[in-house]
């Protein structure tokens, strides 16, 4: 559920792409002309929100890049500093402006639209206040493979190819705008930390290296263009991509490789935390805040992962037993590593067994949801070229992302968790309905909030074993390590960033504690070293939907649907974790209101023997 933003980590997650968002940005220009003034307190709110949301269209047009009428792209983000400091003039006019407002004269559905807006507002200056621009990467994610995600789009059009090559030619500019940011960064002890740094610079080598443009990655949406388009046009095209892959992409990934591995490995901080940056330890609280949308100290989080963790421990052993292993719980974790059968031997089955679990799931979403999406998703690999750091998987609206590097590292007993958590009825399928909601305002269906996306994410996951998709004890024991992979980062990332802890320690932590390879233990850690709160997002989230529902089930009785609980979940978009409580705390009273109206009209029986 966030490519290239120019303001890091909030920026990352404004799309429900995920990663397909801001691919190109204007040069900061004020917000237009003030429209007339408006009478009621919702169209004073309506015009703040729907002229920001204009404004930020013209900043960030790849917002809207697959919706008709969406503008042409041609550039790359302006990341410089100047258009930093006056997109935080604007937000933090718009910030005064809904300071100013009544909340308490608004309709009950524009409180909710506010109670969504101004967080998100807040998050966007707060990540340009704080810097964090400045450190534009991070182990999982950078601004320089993100770009070739841009590759993947069909060039269906003689003006798409062209706003395409554009783009690459842009490229330079947009790299050496980020190389000045990260200097300034390194300058003020504000970097990515230097433990996760080694081998990031194998992506970047892939495309500086190269000899052949054709051979690039980047040249790949230019060998099927349309049978349509005239022959010539064609090869006209191909022979503006090849120039601009050759003589800008090639020159720019080498210099970015140059910095990358003379200045920026060299020079990066060697703490771990980010409460060890400038002004960290209010850095760290606000991206808590942002992460979570919960008031939670670092302190407060870390005590619920520990008790997460020691309740689910408990959970896992009693599943080890199912399974009719007669060893240590270590014992078990090595069997689960190391043995064969639990491997696919090619990433085609890995492929397959995915599109298997996610059909078996589709055959029974409507025992459990009343409202289905109309979109659809695929399944692909994971690009080679990011695979080595990336997740095991990703959900986006229309593609499930699969790890098919290493694959004695991608278990099948954790596939069913994992296809749940990011396909349906996970984040495809809350992402399309997301963006289905017509009535709801834009920033509202191209917002991502990671406590609710990712907490629903990781309900799915829970939610496999009433819908019959866990077959084996090992695959609710994946199911049981990925819920523990998820406590044990409440513990890891305050751990991290808060309790001093060395990246040994968390490592050591996440390893004795699931059945997760190596591999993906280390590249989860690094992960959490380089992207603070993200990862608390995930467990704090789910904590809160299984909550809700419990209250829905004890409440309603008899009368609980567990579709109607679901559709009413989904229905809000993504919306922080308050603002969820307050509308399912709503629809319980609702149904129960109406429950009980029924049974007042339904007529008792009659006595028995009665004429």
């Amino acid at each position: 559920m966030s490519a290239g933003c120019n303001s890091g980590y909030a920026m990352r997650m404004l799309s429900a792409g995920l990663f397909l968002l801001a691919l190109a940005i204007l040069p900061a220009t004020p917000l237009p002309a003030q429209p007339a003034p408006a009478d009621t307190a919702d169209q004073r709110f309506q015009a703040i929100y729907e002229k920001e949301w204009n404004w930020r269209k013209q900043q960030f047009p790849g917002l809207d890049e697959d919706k008709d009428g969406a503008e042409r792209i041609r550039r790359l983000p302006s990341v410089d500093a100047a258009t930093q400091r006056e997109r935080l003039r604007v937000w933090d006019d718009v910030l005064r402006q809904l300071d100013a407002l009544s909340v308490a004269e608004l309709s009950a559905s524009e409180r909710i639209n506010f109670a969504i807006y101004r967080p998100q507002i807040v998050d966007l200056a707060a990540d340009i206040r704080f810097g964090a621009y400045e450190a534009p990467f991070n182990a999982d994610s950078s601004f320089w493979s993100e770009l070739g995600f841009m590759t993947r789009k069909p060039l269906r059009s003689v003006e798409a190819a062209e706003d395409y090559i554009a783009r690459l030619n842009d490229i330079p500019r947009y790299f050496d705008e980020q190389i000045v940011n990260m200097r300034a960064g390194l300058k003020r002890g504000f970097s990515v930390p230097r433990a996760v740094l080694p081998g990031r610079d194998a992506s970047i080598a892939a495309v500086a290296e190269l000899t052949d443009p054709r051979a690039s990655e980047f040249f790949n949406p230019l060998k099927d263009l349309p049978a349509s388009m005239d022959v010539e046009r064609q090869e006209s095209l191909r022979a503006n991509a090849e120039a601009a892959i050759r003589d800008q992409v090639i020159p720019a990934y080498a210099r970015l490789l140059t910095f990358f591995r003379d200045e920026y490995m060299v020079k990066a901080r060697k703490t771990l935390a980010a409460e060890a940056l400038p002004n960290g330890k209010a850095f760290y609280r606000q991206q808590i805040r942002q992460f979570t949308t919960l008031d939670l100290s670092a302190d407060a989080i870390h005590r619920i992962g520990l008790d997460e963790v020691a309740r689910i421990h408990e959970e896992m052993l009693a599943t080890m037993r199912e399974a009719g292993f007669e060893g240590s719980f270590a014992d078990f974790l090595v069997f689960l590593r190391t043995d064969p059968q639990f491997y696919p031997k090619t990433p085609e089955e890995l492929l397959m067994r995915a599109a298997w679990i996610a059909k078996r799931v589709d055959a029974r979403l409507s025992r459990f949801f009343g409202l289905l999406p109309r979109a659809r998703f695929g399944i692909e690999p994971v690009p080679a070229d990011i695979a080595p750091f990336w997740t095991a998987g990703r959900g986006g609206a229309t593609t499930y992302w699969l790890n098919t590097y290493d694959l004695p590292s991608r278990p099948l007993y954790n596939l069913p968790a994992l296809t749940l958590h990011e396909s349906a009825p996970g984040h495809s399928m809350q992402l399309s309905l997301a963006d289905e909601q017509s009535g709801q305002p834009a920033f509202r269906r191209n917002g991502y909030i990671s406590a609710y996306g990712e907490g629903w994410g990781l309900y799915a996951e829970k939610l496999g074993i009433e819908m019959g998709i866990y077959t084996t004890p090992y695959e609710n024991f994946g199911r049981l390590t990925y819920e523990m992979w998820r406590a044990c980062r409440l513990v890891i990332d305050t751990g991290l960033h808060s309790k001093g802890w060395s990246r040994d320690k968390a490592l050591a932590y996440l390893r004795d504690h699931t059945a997760l390879s190596e591999h993906e233990v280390t590249t989860e850690v690094d992960r959490y070293i380089s992207w603070p709160g993200q990862a608390l997002s995930y467990k704090l989230g789910e904590i809160r939907i299984l909550a809700l529902r419990a209250e829905a089930e004890r409440e309603l009785g008899a009368d609980f649907d567990i579709r109607a609980f679901h559709d009413a979940v989904l229905a809000q978009g993504s919306v922080p974790l308050p603002v969820l409580d307050e509308q399912i705390h709503q629809f319980i009273a609702e149904r129960k209101q109406t429950a009980e109206a029924k049974r007042a009209q339904t007529p008792s029986p009659a006595p028995v023997g009665a004429q």
